[in-house]
């Protein structure tokens, strides 16, 4: 089966971190969340991938230049301009010849969903197109879909105000498409599937939607992915957390040959060739692959990616630090600041929730 996988985005709210990578390549516990969607993909006989891109489509071909991930063979669809997500799916059937059942997922969300069930609903309802639902606190973010008993979706309401949503079942970003819907979406064309594509679907009555109670996460927001972190690292999710990752503790994970001398709590991992100085401290954290942290250091509910620098005394909480990021000596980072790649900040520099970019960067 082939999937075509969304990864246009610029991810406006990671920034500066998507200043200089696509979300989709953002890692997630040592992996590039792409290859993590992927590798699930792969194990519900995903053969092909098209990655339908706009934003950056240089670094995807960069990162994979064998256009292989888990044994799923990449194709790219490059939009000549933004076409939104129906207009992007049509986009990438034409240009890999689609002519077939296919998929669709999101790039950034990370989920545990039985795809292999939610194909066969699919099949056995002869459906034009199968959402994925999944459940939420709050659906009023999202796109709400009320189905009847046998899945057949009534409705699908996009965002609805707080309250007002007839079902807390919301669109999980992964789809069940036949070609035919294609002929809906006009060519070239700006078009939501959410917002004009599916209504259509629905009315005609050849739109369903299968629930799943799996683990589901979208990453776009720093708050969620930190969480994506967390859920990895706290074994909400069933698996080792990391390739190569050793338990050399209670929920302590070391990669390859990482030097730790200080403290390392649970919940956290310590990359390949990374460094945890005699006096610091790391307490539900990732420390990327050849990063620095200095004695007296303190590092809590925080990410911290590669070959970044956390010099003498200084304090990161609930935070991310991205790649060859400089954190002065005594600074205090706190309530969701991003720190982009190779950005410094000024020793003893105190910031709440900001965002801070690298001047030489764009």
């Amino acid at each position: 089966m082939k999937a075509i996988v969304l990864v246009g985005g610029e991810g406006t709210r990671l920034r500066p971190l998507t200043f200089t990578t696509p979300k989709q390549l953002l890692p997630v516990v040592e992996v590039p969340m792409l290859e993590r969607v992927l590798e699930h993909l792969s194990r519900h006989g995903v053969e092909e991938a098209i990655l339908s891109m706009g934003y950056r489509p240089d670094a995807f071909a960069h990162a994979y230049p064998s256009n292989v991930v888990a044994g799923v063979r990449l194709l790219y669809a490059v939009e000549p301009e933004p076409l939104d997500t129906a207009g992007a799916v049509r986009f990438a059937a034409e240009a890999a010849e689609v002519d077939e059942t296919f998929l669709v997922v999101n790039g950034d969300v990370l989920t545990d969903m039985d795809v292999t069930a939610l194909v066969e609903f699919h099949r056995l309802r002869s459906a034009s197109a199968t959402i994925c639902l999944t459940p939420v606190e709050d659906p009023s973010r999202f796109g709400v879909v009320p189905t009847d008993p046998e899945g057949k979706v009534l409705d699908f309401i996009e965002k609805p105000p707080v309250g007002r949503a007839p079902t807390n079942l919301i669109n999980a970003g992964t789809y069940v498409i036949e070609p035919e819907v294609l002929e809906l979406v006009a060519l070239g064309r700006r078009t939501s599937i959410e917002r004009e594509t599916f209504p259509v679907l629905a009315s005609k009555g050849v739109l369903y939607a299968h629930a799943s109670d799996a683990y589901w996460l979208d990453t776009g927001t720093p708050e969620a992915y930190l969480q994506a972190h967390a859920d990895l690292l706290s074994g909400r999710r069933f698996c080792d957390p990391a390739p190569g990752a050793t338990e050399i503790g209670p929920g302590v994970w070391v990669v390859g040959k990482a030097d730790v001398d200080g403290q390392i709590g649970p919940q956290s991992l310590v990359g390949e060739g990374a460094v945890v100085a005699t006096g610091a401290s790391v307490e539900r954290s990732v420390i990327g692959a050849r990063s620095r942290i200095d004695p007296g250091a303190l590092i809590e509910d925080s990410v911290v990616l590669s070959d970044a620098h956390i010099a003498p005394g200084a304090h990161v909480r609930r935070s991310i630090v991205g790649h060859r990021a400089d954190i002065g000596a005594k600074c205090e980072l706190d309530a969701l600041c991003v720190v982009g790649d190779e950005a410094c900040v000024t020793p003893g520099t105190r910031l709440e929730g900001a965002r801070v970019r690298a001047e030489k960067l764009p």
